[in-house]
């Protein structure tokens, strides 16, 4: 029956990706990586969500809108799975066709899981690949019909933190970037996301996925973004709901008011209820959150009135 399963979802994979390409993320050799066996797997659960696991070769995505906006906006999608998995359709794929239907150019990042068996420095490996996308989003802007200026990073839950990462870290490559492509995300959509490792707030799973069981007060300070906020951290729009009991509310929130103090123009929905993991439809509300994230695009000049 699982072998059933599995074809079937490569199937439906192998449909809905038609005129869609997937790219190795990086040309050559993939830093930070130790040769194992290529383990990946992709399977549905119970409840319908498609993840894909032990993923150690990185691509990335391409959706191309048939109509593009003449902002010719471009968004990374990074989706969540607590740095366990890639919960690569609700949060990934579905979003960037819906991003295509408003002319906007998407790019579903698959990164990699973060193991000390594949990985040298397991705590750099997902940046590693959020940093490339954005760079070859970058690198192909002509070639995609891209304005290199108006490149956004998307995440959800753990890949909510990944994108808040890349969003706050891009001073500090970790990537080799010839030719000194510019790493800072121009926006920043975060649903439900993790954004904090501390003890009160945090969450504890992909902490210890991402940087073990035991780490330094440093690192969870480093990687705790509430607490990486500058002046210069990119416009940001921020989703989540009050009875999330997996990320709790308090990390949109802290983000939320760190962007403030640093006078970052930003925009936060919270929803009585919703829970975790909603992706683009929180089934509580007849209200769209994605509808009032349009709205926000446009207000910033991302897609035209």
């Amino acid at each position: 029956m699982k072998f059933l399963l599995l074809i079937t979802l490569s199937l439906f994979i192998a449909h809905r990706a038609k005129g869609q390409e997937i790219l190795p993320l990086y040309p050559g050799a993939i830093p930070n990586s130790k040769p194992v066996p290529d383990k990946e797997r992709t399977e549905v659960r119970e409840n319908g969500m498609h993840i894909v696991s032990d993923i150690t070769i990185p691509t990335l995505t391409v959706f191309l809108p048939a109509t593009p906006a003449p902002t010719r906006t471009a968004v990374v999608i990074c989706p969540g799975g607590g740095y366990h998995i890639n919960a690569i359709k609700h949060e990934g794929l579905d979003i960037a066709r819906k991003l295509n239907e408003w002319g906007i150019a998407a790019f579903v990042l698959k990164y990699r899981i973060p193991d000390d068996a594949s990985m040298i420095n397991k705590e750099i490996g997902p940046l590693q690949d959020a940093q490339q996308a954005i760079r070859m989003v970058r690198q192909n802007a002509k070639k995609w019909n891209i304005d290199p200026g108006k490149v956004g990073i998307m995440g959800f839950s753990a890949g909510g933190h990944l994108a808040a990462t890349a969003a706050t870290h891009y001073r500090k490559p970790v990537i080799a970037d010839a030719g000194n492509i510019n790493l800072r995300p121009d926006f920043l959509v975060l649903g439900y996301p993790v954004i904090s490792f501390t003890d009160s707030i945090g969450h504890a799973g992909s902490r210890d996925n991402l940087l073990g069981k035991s780490p330094s007060i440093e690192k969870i300070r480093e990687y705790s973004n509430e607490l990486q906020v500058t002046d210069e951290t990119p416009v940001t729009f921020l989703v989540h709901a009050s009875d999330d009991k997996v990320v709790l509310p308090f990390n949109s929130i802290a983000f939320y008011e760190s962007l403030i103090r640093h006078n970052v123009p930003a925009e936060l929905h919270i929803y009585e209820r919703g829970g975790h993991g909603f992706g683009m439809h929180n089934p509580t509300t007849n209200e769209d959150w994605t509808s009032t994230l349009r709205n926000w695009l446009v207000s910033r000049g991302l897609l035209p009135r």
